[in-house]
């Protein structure tokens, strides 16, 4: 792993609403600690105006999000990513790049608040729900004794978190 700073890459298909809240949640929660970034396979151009609207009401400051492409990070001069999470079910089987830094992996599926429907309100109930078990595995991943845990007892904490809702906590 690259140290003291954690580069972290969180990857969803459309990379405008899950893996936008995320790279936000853990840049704020783990200021300092993490540096986080996101991705899709198949980025929309445009970051969810919802998506953009919760992180605000959440004080997070919204001048990262951009709607970019995975291969950002797969390239020469990429950073070298210690953690890559996919936030989607979709992104989670598709084949991703060879990452820099041989990051570990796991799975944190989130449902898509973009493809909820129903009244606005309902809407935008579906991306704080989103943000909500976002910000709970976030949470548990941030508190996480990185430095003096072994690689394996990790992978399975990183596993274990994709599992949870935002009522749990891993041991």
């Amino acid at each position: 792993m690259s140290g003291s700073v954690y580069n972290v890459l969180f990857l969803c298909t459309g990379n405008s609403a899950r893996s936008i809240l995320a790279e936000g949640i853990l840049n704020t929660l783990g200021a300092g600690r993490f540096r986080a970034f996101s991705a899709g396979s198949q980025p929309k151009g445009e970051v969810h105006p919802f998506a953009l609207d919760l992180l605000r009401k959440m004080d997070i400051d919204t001048a990262f999000a951009r709607s970019k492409a995975w291969d950002e990070f797969a390239v020469d001069g990429a950073p070298n990513l210690d953690f890559v999470f996919t936030v989607c079910d979709n992104a989670a089987g598709e084949t991703c790049p060879v990452w820099p830094g041989q990051p570990m992996t796991a799975h944190w599926g989130v449902p898509d608040p973009a493809a909820a429907e129903g009244s606005e309100a309902e809407r935008r109930y579906a991306f704080a729900d989103a943000y909500r078990m976002l910000n709970a595995r976030i949470s548990v991943f941030a508190s996480l004794p990185l430095a003096s845990i072994d690689g394996l007892a990790l992978q399975g904490n990183l596993k274990e978190i994709g599992t949870m809702d935002d009522r749990e906590s891993i041991a």
